[in-house]
């Protein structure tokens, strides 16, 4: 689950008492998850906003892993996995891509691989407009529509102008950023406030 939407501080000001309401009956029956000898539960949350959880939430995460951007490996396999159904030119390198978007998230790969794949369609779309007018200009019959089958495959030159329009959202020093690594050295891996509190927590 998106834990800070339902499980965030409930010290908040303008959060209405349902909501506070909820946000104890929630714990409460956490701290009564029971199972059978051989079944276990696992609770797995997922934010990028971990600052805004209850204190009361964390202390019943006893892990806490933080995910960083994807490194030069996991962003081609990110890419592979994205572009698996796609029909990809021969030139096409993912390792060369990988090494083009340094800094990028898993979102940024998605809308990089999304604005790479307009290119083809577009192209098609612009050819088919221009064989249109030019009958509907000599007064001939309208050519038939292009179909799915004649988009060319999705080449490197697409990836590479595509690399020029989608930027990563994040810089790795940005505050946010910042905010992140700074909660991971309070929290992180099992912590709790296991050292001096840090500018963002003050």
């Amino acid at each position: 689950m998106r834990v800070d939407g339902m499980l965030g501080r409930r010290e908040n000001p303008g959060e209405h008492e349902a909501m506070r309401k909820m946000k104890n009956e929630f714990m409460v029956n956490w701290d009564g998850l029971r199972t059978k000898d051989k079944e276990r539960v696992l609770v797995l949350a997922a934010t990028n906003r971990p600052f805004d959880l209850d204190e009361a939430v964390i202390r019943r995460l006893p892990r806490r892993l933080m995910v960083n951007l994807p490194d030069a490996t996991n962003r081609k396999k990110i890419i592979s996995v994205i572009l698996a159904k796609e029909d990809l030119a021969e030139d096409v390198d993912l390792e060369a891509v990988a090494s083009l978007t340094e800094g990028y998230s898993g979102s940024d790969l998605k809308n990089l691989c999304i604005t790479a794949a307009h290119s083809p369609i577009r192209e098609i779309l612009e050819k088919e407009k221009k064989e249109r007018s030019l009958a509907e200009a000599e007064n001939k019959p309208l050519p038939p529509k292009y179909s799915s089958s004649d988009v060319r495959p999705l080449n490197m030159s697409d990836l590479k102008q595509a690399h020029e329009q989608v930027c990563a959202s994040i810089s790795s020093d940005s505050t946010n950023m910042n905010e992140l690594v700074q909660w991971n050295e309070l929290y992180g891996e099992g912590g709790s406030r296991k050292k001096t509190p840090l500018s963002y927590f003050m």
